[in-house]
């Protein structure tokens, strides 16, 4: 039996341009597909902010009681140099020229590191990750059904969708055909029936990816359908959200919508929601300019992964974001004073005193609550935790209210995926003289706790002593807590 979710959560829909209260067509569960990546090179930074949308999507209606299912597809053929012309050379095989190596090595071998990634990052896993090559079947079931509905059109072995047969084309993107005509490009393919139509199936002898059908030899899926077919084929004829990069607006994703509506007579997708771009030093991010940074990059300056994570959260989806190295060293900052955070929280639930700060606790989750459901308002949740953080700065929190605080920052995490919560414990050697040095202050040896001291910070060990007992840490930052 399916919980039925209670909330109030606003999606800023780019089909209708307003903000929406969200309505699942099936009560509590979510029917939710991302564009994932070309596997022709390595994701980059600003690939991974259009992801992180999909992911604290998938979180967020999670921990708002809904049951995600989630797909992420693997576009491994058919996405060529030109996407508005849909021509030029599919970039799997161009990579593979420029490597000298089978394109299907390069699809897997780019297809691993991405997955790889996702899970360094901490993403939760969809559903499934499609490979558009292994749905060839589920396009030309498509296609043929476009045909014989009179949306689609042969030319030769070539199939192309009549746009004009699509009364709705633009409505996502704003580009309506008569303007598309207007400053379309001198030279066009003459086969077209419209300068604007766009292919389904295409064929090339010289192509190294390819398979047989009822149009030739030699033919290849076009990118569009691919995402059309895996959708269908893994969440059914209708989807509640679909997202993806603001760059997929046009042409892909209004494609999606003509090629799908016209093959099932339903509305495609209720939601669509987009991320904006990632700028680099305040501007573009190219491999020209070499700021195309991999989380490899971000590794080998000494971060990690959940810092990346941070920095391409810290902003909202919908605005463009910045990156510099300044900037993630601030992230990498801010996280550690969550860490402190947490270690401090753990003294004050382990220590005696009066109830006090249950309160602020209500109203950080309130507010975190508040921010995410309007339409993952992520600045706003992360200034919620801070808040609290600065409360515990001033010791305002009691036992039960650090308890409760735990307990807000364990749904902050589940939310974002950033914190590091899991309490580590000390080696019997380290805790030994931890020990000896609490037992040397409590005799007032002052001279040896500070020796004890030292050997502890020659072992990575920083101790912090505070008005309700000793916290410690490693020196790299990471882990510690409070001693009992």
């Amino acid at each position: 039996m399916i919980a039925i979710p209670s909330m109030s959560f606003q999606i800023h829909n780019t089909l209708s341009r307003r903000k929406e209260e969200f309505r699942s067509l099936q009560p509590g569960i979510v029917r939710m597909y991302n564009c994932g990546p070309t596997v022709y090179s390595r994701a980059h930074i600003g690939n991974m902010r259009t992801f992180l949308l999909a992911d604290l999507l998938r979180r967020w209606l999670e921990l708002s009681g809904y049951e995600v299912r989630q797909v992420m597809n693997i576009t491994d053929v058919g996405h060529l140099t030109d996407d508005d012309a849909g021509e030029g050379e599919d970039k799997i095989e161009a990579q593979a020229r420029r490597e000298k190596r089978d394109p299907w090595e390069i699809s897997r071998g780019y297809t691993e590191l991405f997955l790889s990634d996702l899970a360094k990052l901490s993403f939760v896993p969809p559903l499934v990750h499609p490979r558009a090559s292994e749905h060839v079947p589920e396009m030309l079931e498509m296609i043929e059904g476009l045909i014989a509905k009179g949306h689609a059109y042969r030319v030769g072995d070539d199939v192309y969708f009549d746009v004009k047969s699509f009364p709705r084309y633009g409505a996502l993107s704003g580009n309506r055909v008569a303007e598309l005509e207007a400053g379309a490009r001198i030279a066009v393919r003459e086969e077209k029936r419209n300068p604007e139509d766009f292919a389904l199936w295409k064929s090339d002898p010289a192509h190294l990816m390819k398979w047989k059908s009822v149009f030739g030899e030699h033919g290849f899926p076009g990118w569009h359908i691919e995402c059309s077919a895996m959708s269908r084929k893994h969440l059914g004829e209708q989807l509640d959200i679909h997202t993806g990069g603001e760059d997929n607006i046009f042409p892909h994703h209004e494609c999606e919508i003509a090629q799908s509506e016209a093959f099932t007579g339903k509305t495609f997708a209720r939601y669509w929601m987009h991320a904006r771009f990632l700028q680099v030093d305040g501007g573009k991010m190219s491999k020209r300019l070499g700021n195309c940074y991999s989380l490899d990059d971000v590794v080998a300056k000494g971060y990690e992964p959940r810092h990346l994570r941070y920095c391409l959260i810290r902003g909202h989806y919908r605005q463009p974001l910045n990156f510099t190295w300044g900037i993630l060293e601030e992230c990498r900052s801010a996280l550690e004073s969550l860490d402190d955070f947490v270690r401090r929280l753990r003294v004050a639930a382990a220590a005696g005193g009066p109830a006090r700060g249950e309160e602020l606790v209500a109203a950080a989750r309130a507010s975190f609550d508040a921010a995410m459901d309007d339409d993952l308002n992520t600045p706003s949740a992360l200034a919620a935790v801070f808040a609290l953080r600065g409360a515990t700065l001033e010791d305002r929190l009691g036992p039960q209210a650090a308890h409760a605080a735990l307990g807000f920052l364990e749904r902050v995490h589940a939310a974002l995926g950033v914190l590091r919560l899991e309490q580590q414990n000390l080696d019997q050697q380290v805790e030994g003289l931890i020990r000896a040095r609490l037992a040397a202050r409590k005799a007032k040896d002052f001279a040896a706790a500070d020796r004890l001291r030292g050997e502890l910070v020659a072992l990575g060990i920083a101790l912090e002593d505070t008005p309700r007992g000793v916290l410690w840490k490693r020196a790299d930052g990471t882990g510690g807590g409070p001693i009992q």
